[in-house]
């Protein structure tokens, strides 16, 4: 039994190691004088003493969980995992319990034969429900996982380790799919718990989902760095939630990705989320973000772009509110998405001090539409209150400039868009200035679903009180079409745009209220309706 006398210096110098880890030597025989008791015994598990042999050859899964299990039965502490690969198939996690990863642990998700295992591996992802049908396969399941909890508290996951979902299944490939008995096809996975902690680790190609936390509120994902073959964070039907510093290259899918599908069997919004001071990508081949030497990943030939976007959606039932996403870096992906297309609300969203470098999609699509996927008499939702400035794109293809889409009689309200520097390569033709892109109520939401785009800066249609101001749209190479195309708008404002001398400006179709002024480039304008002009 360790002595519980501390002096004040004892106490910081352990608090202090447990707060850097491998960086000043942690020592989890100190760090668990802190809280010891007679009757507690100490708050620190290492997974060595429960027969974990971290040699990347015996599954240990089963002492980390018989550790996880002993510090559950005296009221919570931290499972400790020194340097060693631990190949593991579920681990169970519990309410105060807290897994630290040090320098030199690496969790390797154990693989699994192509046509599943008929005893062992990974938890049964459980029963189905009546409302599967409504999202995919992994929103609805969670326990096919290699970390999963349900209805916890007080979680953590920290320190400088790595989690490498080898074993795990994306569901593509001819890899084992996640129906399987025995694979798993999520690195985490949580669902209804609260207080919630993941920092500092690394994770590697985790199978369809890094994270899906689903109805899991106060949330804090800080200094995670994910190069992983499918979506990164999964962010579904959460309140109060800080993503910050991580850094996500998610070449084959989204890298962080607020949801709100009906996994719950009820609407429930994700709401109060902030997103800060991030970088995704989806250019690089995997391992190479984690390693620092960020080589290009090798397509297939006609493969025609990667993801790795920041994307509110597409599963959109319970809708999005009050979500500011601030301080971000975009390179080589898709642009942000914000998308209701299943009968949620989106309102209150702030974006802002964004950079974006070759944009391989719309740098900024905002979609209102009709896929409905959810229960029967589900009605198309609202897209309002949405504020963006300080955005810069350069370098972005010139097919798919930015949308803002609605649908006919449900129109996207109050946006409004300030201080961007738009630039695409350019290169588009006067044949396609003369497109009339087709509606796709009930498509699958994405910034090429109405193929090429009749405008170079901003595509609008079906949408009400919009404001740009200080807007500048340009173009690598010359581009026949206007800077804005708008079709089906009731109330423009358009402020101090720049958008060349030599080339048009605006078309508009059955528009409402339209006024332009303070530009250099073309005269003022005010106009209460207009049928048909381009200039």
């Amino acid at each position: 039994m360790f002595s519980t006398k501390l002096t004040r210096k004892d106490f910081l110098a352990a608090t202090f190691a447990a707060g850097v880890g491998s960086f000043s030597g942690f020592d989890p025989h100190a760090f668990a004088q802190i809280s010891e008791s007679p009757q507690r015994g100490p708050s620190i598990c290492d997974i060595r003493t429960f027969g974990a042999l971290g040699n990347g050859k015996t599954v240990d899964s089963a002492a980390i969980n018989r550790a996880i299990e002993s510090a559950d039965a005296k009221g919570g502490g931290t499972i400790y995992f020194p340097a060693g690969t631990y190949l593991c198939y579920s681990i169970r996690l519990k309410s105060s319990i807290s897994l630290y990863l040090d320098a030199g642990a690496t969790i390797l998700a154990a693989d699994v034969p192509p046509g599943g295992m008929t005893t062992g591996g990974y938890d049964p992802a459980g029963p189905p429900q009546a409302w599967e049908k409504f999202q995919d396969f992994g929103h609805n399941h969670w326990r096919n996982s290699l970390f999963w909890g349900e209805d916890l508290h007080d979680v953590s996951i920290t320190g400088p380790g790595l989690i490498w979902g080898k074993g795990l299944s994306r569901g593509e490939g001819g890899l084992p799919h996640a129906e399987s008995p025995g694979v798993a096809n999520k690195a985490i996975a949580l669902k209804n718990c609260r207080n919630v902690i993941f920092r500092d680790f690394s994770m590697l190609t985790c199978g369809h989902f890094a994270i899906l936390l689903t109805c899991v509120d106060n949330v804090t994902i800080d200094n995670v760095k994910i190069d992983t073959n499918r979506d990164g964070i999964d962010i579904d039907c959460c309140k109060n939630v800080r993503v910050s510093n991580c850094s996500v290259n998610s070449p084959w899918d989204d890298g962080i990705c607020p949801k709100s599908s009906y996994a719950l069997g009820y609407e429930r919004a994700t709401e109060n989320v902030t997103i800060t001071n991030c970088y995704v990508t989806g250019i690089y081949d995997y391992g190479t973000l984690l390693d620092g030497t960020f080589k290009r990943m090798q397509y297939p030939v006609g493969f025609r772009a990667p993801v790795g976007r920041i994307k509110c959606g597409t599963e959109s039932n319970g809708g999005f509110k009050n979500i500011t996403i601030s301080n971000c870096v975009f390179e080589n992906c898709r642009g942000l998405a914000l998308e209701t297309v299943d009968g949620g609300i989106i309102e209150d969203i702030t974006v802002s001090n964004i950079t974006m470098r070759g944009m391989v999609e719309s740098p900024l699509f905002l979609r209102l539409g009709a896929r409905l996927r959810g229960p029967e008499g589900t009605k198309p939702g609202i897209l309002r209150r949405v504020l963006v400035n300080n955005l810069v794109s350069s370098n972005a293809v010139a097919e798919y400039p930015s949308i803002i889409s609605g649908i006919p009689g449900t129109l996207i309200e109050d946006i409004k868009i300030s201080d961007l520097y738009l630039q695409q390569v350019g290169g588009g033709t006067k044949e396609w200035a003369q497109i009339d892109p087709p509606e796709k109520e009930k498509g699958y939401p994405e910034s090429t679903m109405f193929g090429r785009l009749p405008a170079r800066g901003f595509f609008l249609r079906h949408a009400r009180n919009l404001e740009f101001s200080n807007i500048e749209i340009a173009t690598g190479q010359p581009d026949a079409r206007p800077a804005f195309w708008m079709h089906d708008v009731d109330g423009i404002d358009l402020f101090r745009v720049k958008a060349g001398k030599n080339t048009s400006a605006y078309s508009l179709r059955d528009v409402k209220d339209f006024r332009s002024f303070g530009s250099r480039d073309f005269a003022d304008r005010t106009e209460n309706a207009i049928t048909q002009a381009d200039f």
